[in-house]
């Protein structure tokens, strides 16, 4: 299906704010087709977006009317073609036009002189001028649409909130749907922008519910608000929330810093490691709330790491992992003995310490603060999917770094320290939490080998499976621990061991 937008550009700053906007958009792949007379906005605009893609504003742009092309090894490699001196639309294959398309993406201006060779999936951008101003009608494939519209309505947003000038500038995203944006305005310190969409529903896999909801994955802002707010009440580094709007999914956060926990060569430093481990004793030494008022009559209640929660998650081995390394699929046989072994050590966290998990934390989501003190030396983001369940997960989570390669002895010091100061605070069971540590590593490993299957064959992402042999290196020690004989046996005797 296809979609349009038609916008009202006042002046040439409206045309360069839509670059802006559109280099927030955009993905490789597409096609953007600038259409319109000479001095209607489409080299402004194409100049706006490589700008931004480039985060140099000074970023040299020249004409491409003689060259006909210009490439651009950016954050998004971009070509930028001129196609007014084109004698045939043949020609574009010996520009390179489709080798563009595979690597990143193509401005087109007057792309008329070529229309029948341009690709289906075109958004077209059709500029006219207006008064001082100029009028463009955005058209093509409704997704891609709907993509430009997403950063055109955080453009609104910011601009309700009084910061039209606002510059936006790509900051990351992740595994998930959602977004990071830096967000400056004139001289002052930068904010983030969490651009997190509502999740659309999944398939339906047990009791009507689909994945998220199984697993108690954040479906919106709010369990984001709530945590932040909690967390910061009890004296931690989260960021404070300058804006929001919950139903949109859009917040202006504080910026906490760009120092994590690795060095510049992508290895940890063990100090900060440390104090992590140190943050999350203080954190798990304290009550946890439940239900979290976060205004407008609004409460959040956190959710229970329940056996239902643990086991989808585990699955993912199953699903994605073993039919992976094997070629072939799990056996009815092999799903049901995975499936009573899960229940068997589920059933051994009875006892088990619980308090508020964090659930990502591990170095993508740790800000080092180096001009703070205590606890509030490590920065905390991306807690949305906080639950309420065994304390020994978020230690797995942080001593077994799924993005980078944990020593054994750095894993042993943040394993003490942490005791030492569990142990320091009063009751605190040492034999249970070695346990738990085990076992929350083996669940949370189990789940994360499927993840990354999962992210190269569904979604595209490839780069994820670097990170499979430390994984599975993580599993293997998980399952040293004698009460994860019955996994581990499991393991051997369907090859994966």
């Amino acid at each position: 299906m296809m979609a349009d937008i038609t916008l009202l550009l006042k002046d040439e700053a409206d045309t360069r704010r839509l670059g802006e906007d559109l280099a927030l958009a955009v993905k490789p792949g597409d096609c953007l087709a600038l259409s319109g007379d000479l001095g209607a906005g489409k080299s402004t605009l194409a100049r706006a977006l490589l700008r931004a893609l480039a985060d140099d504003d000074d970023l040299e742009v020249p004409s491409p009317t003689f060259t006909l092309v210009q490439s651009y090894p950016l954050r998004i490699a971009a070509a930028h073609f001129d196609l007014y001196r084109l004698a045939d639309a043949s020609e574009l294959d010996e520009l390179g036009f489709d080798e563009a398309l595979n690597d990143g993406i193509a401005l087109v201006e007057w792309p008329e002189r070529a229309e029948e060779s341009l690709p289906e999936s075109t958004v077209w951008f059709a500029f006219a001028h207006e008064g001082e101003g100029r009028r463009v009608k955005i058209s093509g494939p409704e997704a891609t649409v709907a993509r430009i519209n997403r950063s055109l309505s955080i453009r609104r947003f910011l601009q309700e909130r009084g910061l039209p000038e606002a510059r936006r500038r790509h900051l990351s995203g992740d595994a998930s749907a959602r977004a990071y944006e830096t967000v400056v305005v004139g001289k002052k310190e930068p904010m983030i922008l969490m651009d997190s969409a509502r999740h659309k529903p999944g398939p339906i896999l047990e009791d009507g519910k689909y994945y998220q909801q199984l697993a108690h994955i954040a479906e919106d802002c709010t369990p984001f608000v709530a945590i932040d707010l909690d967390l910061r009440a009890r004296g931690f580094s989260a960021p404070e929330i300058y804006e929001s709007d919950l139903e949109a999914g859009i917040l202006l956060i504080e910026d906490l810093g760009r120092d994590g926990v690795l060095d510049a060569e992508g290895k940890p430093i063990a100090e900060r490691y440390i104090e992590s481990a140190r943050m999350l004793a203080s954190l798990h030494a304290q009550k946890f709330q439940r239900k979290i008022a976060i205004g407008n009559g609004i409460v959040h209640a956190v959710p229970d790491f329940d056996r239902r929660a643990m086991k989808i998650e585990t699955r993912l081995l199953l699903d994605w992992y073993l039919p992976w390394k094997r070629g072939e699929p799990a056996s009815d046989a092999e799903r049901h003995d995975y499936a009573a072994v899960w229940d068997m050590l589920i059933d051994l966290l009875a006892t088990s310490e619980t308090n508020l998990l964090l659930r990502d934390f591990h170095s993508p989501n740790i800000i080092w603060r180096e001009r703070d003190f205590g606890v509030k030396r490590i920065g905390l983001i991306d807690f949305q999917d906080a639950m309420i369940g065994p304390t020994a997960y978020d230690v797995a989570s942080l001593t077994q770094d799924a993005r980078v390669t944990i020593s054994e002895q750095l894993t042993a010091d943040m394993l003490d320290a942490y005791m030492a100061d569990r142990q320091a605070d009063g009751d605190f069971d040492k034999e249970t939490f070695l346990r738990d540590w085990h076992l929350m590593s083996a669940q949370r490993n189990c789940k994360l080998v499927g993840i990354w299957v999962r992210l190269m064959q569904r979604d595209g992402k490839h780069g994820y499976m670097k990170h499979m042999p430390r994984t599975f290196g993580y599993l293997k020690t998980a399952l040293t621990h004698p009460a994860l004989a019955p996994l581990k046996d499991w393991c051997q005797r369907s090859g994966l061991l």
